[in-house]
């Protein structure tokens, strides 16, 4: 079932509005995403590109003959990935203003795997707010620590 989202990037210089369905959500872990994005994978959903509508930007990138990718050009946050050719893009999870609740369903270029990113769920978990040197610089440039 679709869902209506809104999302953007960091400065907020590029705004949408997207139906999405959080059973087309997924992780790519080619390289091409993985150089485009500078993580070892990046979290997307599928939708057709009827479903997506731009309010203000973005700018695209060609990253290869046969796709573009939509950024930001003031802020660089990545935004999605699209073929030139065809119905369907992909947009980034992290974009969307609430991404939470929203779980992959397959691996894609599964091969690229970097398997010790899989399974974090051992590691320490340590929150912003007990960094207090860095929450103190956050308040001290912004008035709050970013969410």
């Amino acid at each position: 079932m679709k869902e209506a989202k809104t999302g953007g990037c960091q400065c907020g210089a590029v705004r949408y509005s997207a139906q999405i369905d959080p059973d087309q959500a997924y992780l790519c872990h080619c390289r091409m995403c993985q150089r485009a994005t500078g993580g070892v994978s990046i979290a997307f959903i599928g939708l057709p590109k009827s479903d997506m509508t731009w309010e203000s930007g973005p700018d695209w990138y060609a990253s290869s003959p046969i796709a573009r990718r939509p950024f930001c050009n003031q802020c660089g946050t990545p935004l999605g990935f699209a073929f030139n050719e065809g119905e369907n893009m992909d947009i980034t999870v992290g974009s969307l203003d609430e991404p939470y609740g929203i779980e992959p369903h397959w691996h894609f270029a599964s091969e690229k795997i970097h398997e010790a990113w899989i399974d974090t769920s051992g590691l320490k978990r340590i929150p912003l707010s007990e960094h207090t040197a860095l929450s103190q610089r956050w308040i001290d440039a912004t008035g709050e620590v970013p969410e």
